[in-house]
């Protein structure tokens, strides 16, 4: 079905079940590479065109929410990265000088409540999920980060690729002493 019939009066469309269960999939797979540290692999699923986006949320009254919305583009983020700049960041945790995460941080990421439709042209997808990110290091130290993500997914071949990835979370400082983990 073509991405123009799918798409009418700004509405979207769901995807089959058989293609919700393949980019479900996809994405438990993603944040195993990221348990595992297996950063390359990682890395070798974003699309050439990546925007990698964690805005800043900002505290807003509600009568500015409509028009202004939590975050905006031009201030802070925490990532605003292209591809170029997730292979800096992996490049980084490779390095022996990379102190924060000398003891290894551990990782253990969970996605759920995934919908996805079907994007603004054939072979794209719009996923929405939930996302919860839980890092231990040393004997007690424990971090946990949550938050809603929209991504972008273009088909290539049998697989997926991630070409747009929003990432909000509620709060509006971040809880954590760094942010030593893809989300």
């Amino acid at each position: 079905m073509s991405a123009q019939i799918e798409k009418q009066n700004g509405q979207q469309y769901p995807v089959s079940f058989e293609q919700h269960h393949k980019i479900s999939c996809f994405l438990a797979y993603e944040y195993r590479l990221l348990d595992e540290e297996r950063f390359d692999d990682w890395l070798a699923l974003m699309h050439e065109d990546i925007h990698y986006w964690m805005p800043g949320i900002e505290n807003r009254r509600r009568e500015n929410l409509l028009e202004h919305g939590f975050y905006a583009a031009d201030h802070m983020a925490y990532f605003d990265d292209g591809l170029r700049d997730l292979g800096r960041r992996v490049a980084r945790f490779k390095q022996p000088s990379a102190w924060a995460e000398n003891p290894a941080t551990r990782n253990v990421h969970q996605v759920s409540n995934i919908e996805v439709y079907y994007g603004e042209t054939d072979g794209e997808y719009v996923v929405h999920s939930v996302f919860q990110s839980v890092r231990s290091r040393g004997l007690d130290e424990q971090y946990v980060i949550h938050g809603r993500r929209r991504d972008l997914l273009v088909q290539e071949g049998g697989s997926f690729k991630i070409k747009q990835r929003l990432i909000l979370i509620p709060n509006a400082t971040l809880t954590c002493k760094n942010i030593n983990t893809f989300l």
